[in-house]
């Protein structure tokens, strides 16, 4: 195992806070992630579904979770069944986890191998008149593709037509979103990786490198740090493409004069960073780039006193906004009649500032997280505004990944990655 696991207290946790929002006789049931196919007979590395790893630390392909807590059975309110390692297996892949070793990462005693599933499913569930069943209600989710999750819940519905159903997903989106100490030290620990992958690249970018280049400087640091790799795709976007918000071809080379947006992240156990730094090809920015940067950075800042216990998304949004306006007019983007010609649901910053400003950090990069509900303490979420002008040839984001505290501004994961302007010339010249 590539990372050090979390102490298996924090599943058994996890567990307990799930089952304590179950309402009547009920079982919930969890699925591992696919090995996902690339053509012929190539596939892509296995990536655990967060929810699996969220529930029982189990980082391996084909698991499946019932956790049934008004059981009279003691062995039957949690049980996880792992994959099988045979001859065949063990030469060709290697050996998977043993039932002693998934109920030590895990907490569960009742280990069973997953070819044992149907069976003690049938037996147990004329117990239960409610299946939670986990559908991704993401509010980003957008993928065509029928996951392992899915074909389980087809099945099962068919199978056993006159239970109840209901949603697992809201719970976990509440309970992911508040996150264990631990799990801020493995989010701070992808960060440090991720520092260090920028401090290598400051000292590589030249006129003339590639960007695919710079990407391959970030992945050597991750991998020598135990990181899998990227907590997602990489975008190394120099010149115009600063622009492009999800440009992720990474395939142009670096000219100078150009600024080029790095947004990156390493993952730990697999927990996700999410940084953003823009920098000078030549190591120097231009004046007029320097100007833009320190206002990108202003609202940055000021946003971040904004991540509150007891605000919430729609509030934040709005005096973000205002903050934008007020850089943009000062850097003479925007003027007065922008501003008495905005509207609502059209305001005068979104022509230079279309994105969010921050979202949850964790499992996902993307993380969990209702937007209807109050910041809380030990959320983690990203700040990363940015001021987009293709009519002069950049833009610039900024980015940090920061913990709500009980009392006064987040903490700042990324507080020691360098971001000030004089500092990054110093560092790369």
């Amino acid at each position: 195992m590539r990372y050090i696991p979390l102490d298996n207290s924090i599943y058994k946790r996890n567990r307990l806070n799930f089952m304590d929002q179950m309402k009547g006789n009920c079982m919930a049931i969890f699925n591992s992630n696919d090995v996902y196919p690339v053509s012929a007979d190539s596939e892509l590395p296995f990536a655990q579904h967060r929810d699996m790893f969220h529930l029982a630390g189990i980082d391996q392909e084909e698991t499946i979770l019932i956790l049934y807590p008004s059981s009279k059975d003691i062995k039957t309110r949690e049980v996880l069944f792992i994959r099988r390692s045979d001859e065949h297996t063990k030469i060709w892949e290697g050996e998977k986890l043993s039932k002693d070793l998934a109920s030590k990462l895990s907490g569960i005693e009742s280990i069973h191998f997953v070819e044992d599933f149907k069976n003690i499913l049938h037996l147990i569930s004329s117990k239960v008149d409610t299946f939670y069943i986990n559908k991704n209600e993401h509010y980003r989710a957008n993928s065509p593709v029928e996951t392992r999750e899915d074909r389980f819940i087809s099945w099962l519905l068919k199978k056993y037509p006159a239970h109840k159903v209901a949603k697992s997903n809201p719970i976990l989106q509440r309970l992911r979103s508040i996150k264990h100490i631990d799990e801020i030290d493995q989010i701070r620990k992808a960060c440090q990786i991720t520092k260090k992958g920028f401090n290598r690249v400051l000292k590589f970018i030249k006129p003339g490198v590639w960007e695919y280049q710079i990407e391959a400087e970030f992945i050597h640091e991750f991998i020598n740090n135990s990181s899998k790799g990227f907590a997602y795709s990489p975008i190394i976007a120099s010149g115009q493409d600063n622009n492009v918000l999800h440009y992720v071809k990474n395939n142009k080379q670096c000219k100078d004069g150009e600024l080029i947006l790095m947004d990156v992240g390493a993952e730990y156990g697999n927990y996700s960073s999410d940084m953003t730094r823009t920098i000078p090809v030549s190591g120097s920015f231009s004046k007029r780039q320097k100007e833009i940067y320190n206002a990108v950075l202003r609202v940055k800042n000021e946003a971040t006193k904004l991540l509150t216990i007891g605000n919430n998304w729609k509030n934040f949004h709005n005096q973000v906004g205002e903050i934008m306006t007020k850089e943009l007019l000062d850097v003479n983007l925007l003027d007065k009649a922008d501003i008495k010609n905005q509207t609502k649901k059209n305001p005068a910053y979104k022509k230079y500032f279309m994105h969010g400003t921050s979202h949850h950090l964790g499992l996902d990069t993307h993380d969990y997280g209702l937007l209807e509900d109050p910041f809380q303490e030990n959320m983690v979420f990203t700040v990363e505004p940015g001021i987009y002008i293709p009519k002069e040839g950049f833009g610039i984001r900024l980015e940090d990944d920061v913990v709500i505290q009980t009392k006064g501004e987040p903490l700042n994961l990324m507080e020691d990655i360098p971001i000030e302007t004089e500092h990054i010339e110093e560092l790369m010249n």
